[in-house]
């Protein structure tokens, strides 16, 4: 299960409320996660480097929280926080949407039939009149770093780019070229390279070397560029330095390209969730058009949300308890799961946000009960059917 590092301030603050070590381990508990460790980072850096590496390194509190592996929503301080504050009924679940921007075209992004060779799915969305600070634009890094390594199979099934939409012209085009015609200035680079040369310079790179054979031996590789010829990216490998997001970023534009449409989808859903909070319009993003290489058009991203019904004798039968549906669709709101009972106070229904893509079945819907109701508070019972395990 992935791991997340917060800092403890930060994240007091965010919360409203200091805890003690203890209680915020409980919280995380009560809550289905797990304080696994408190440190700083100048420990964490002597426990991996040695103490001569942590030098200068900060000593502020930091919480690592074992996340589980399908919580796309919490791999993060603004995810984690959103998720908190829910669970403790200090809020109500956010309501997401996508909209048609009000001033001037919607953005396209264009895709060419060579993406078919390669990476042949992408997909995009605008988060308009954003305002990062220092921790909230390391914690947007952060979260596609952990959705890289995490859903997106170290960018294998998916590469996201996010770039400073006021530094380019759409419309976009993913294209697909020999390497021999690809040159730009990468990320953090000061000249340009061709697509070859990126590749040696990058095979000794701490980080990216993991990457490069994703692509390295394919006839072509996948591109994306605006309608002025600048490069956005070489995904799944590197960004392009001109469109690069800084803190100054108002509007960010987000295309990730995919060998799976529909992880791409779930992780475009996930940053337009947790980062739309800081647009001006909150919990909102603009579409963008993705033009497929038949000329057909689809609307990104899909911020969709969907309806279960769950039976309340079946609910209470499987976790073994005995709540009424109005207690049962309370437990599932604290979930970020909003819920109401239906007439016959048999059922309730459940609407599944676009951030919670790990509810799959209803069984999903159970364990959340069972989470919100407390593990701990659930009465112990001998089983009635008793059995012998063997082969």
């Amino acid at each position: 299960m992935p791991t997340i590092g917060v800092k403890r301030d930060l994240l007091f603050k965010a919360l409203g409320k200091k805890f003690t070590d203890e209680e915020f381990g409980d919280l995380c508990f009560e809550f289905g996660l797990e304080l696994d460790e408190v440190t700083t980072e100048k420990q964490m850096i002597t426990k991996e480097q040695g103490a001569d590496q942590s030098t200068g390194a900060s000593e502020e509190i930091i919480y690592r929280i074992e996340i589980p592996a399908n919580r796309y929503d919490l791999l993060c301080l603004e995810g984690l926080v959103l998720g908190l504050l829910v669970f403790q009924g200090k809020i109500l679940p956010p309501r997401y949407k996508a909209i048609i921007p009000e001033k001037g075209s919607i953005q396209k992004l264009i895709l060419t039939p060579n993406t078919q060779l390669i990476r042949p799915y992408a997909v995009a969305a605008v988060l308009r009149n954003v305002k990062f600070d220092q921790d909230s634009y390391k914690s947007f890094i952060d979260l596609q770093d952990k959705l890289h390594q995490n859903i997106c199979r170290k960018r294998s099934l998916v590469a996201i780019g996010t770039h400073d939409l006021d530094t380019i012209q759409g419309p976009f085009t993913y294209d697909a070229k020999p390497p021999t015609e690809i040159k730009f200035q990468a990320l953090n680079q000061t000249e340009e390279h061709t697509a070859v040369e990126l590749m040696e310079i990058y095979s000794s790179h701490a980080q990216l070397k993991q990457y490069l054979p994703i692509i390295r031996d394919s006839s072509v590789y996948p591109i994306i560029y605006d309608s002025k010829g600048v490069v956005l990216s070489m995904p799944p490998i590197i960004n392009g330095n001109h469109s690069r997001i800084t803190l100054e970023t108002k509007n960010v534009f987000i295309e990730c390209t995919a060998t799976d449409l529909t992880k791409a989808k779930i992780v475009l859903d996930t940053l337009v969730c947790i980062f739309s909070q800081y647009c001006a319009d909150k919990y909102t993003a603009e579409y963008c058009e993705v033009v497929q290489p038949d000329g057909s058009t689809v609307k990104y991203p899909e911020l969709g949300y969907r309806d279960e019904i769950v039976n309340i004798d079946k609910t209470n039968n499987y976790i073994g308890i005995s709540e009424p549906a109005s207690n049962i669709a309370k437990l599932l709101t604290k979930m970020c799961l909003k819920s109401d009972v239906i007439k016959s106070r048999k059922e309730v229904k459940v609407e599944i946000p676009p951030s919670r893509h790990d509810i799959i079945h209803v069984c999903d819907i159970y364990e959340d009960v069972a989470v919100a109701y407390g593990y701990n508070n659930i009465k112990k019972t001998v089983p009635s059917t008793p059995t012998i395990g063997a082969q």
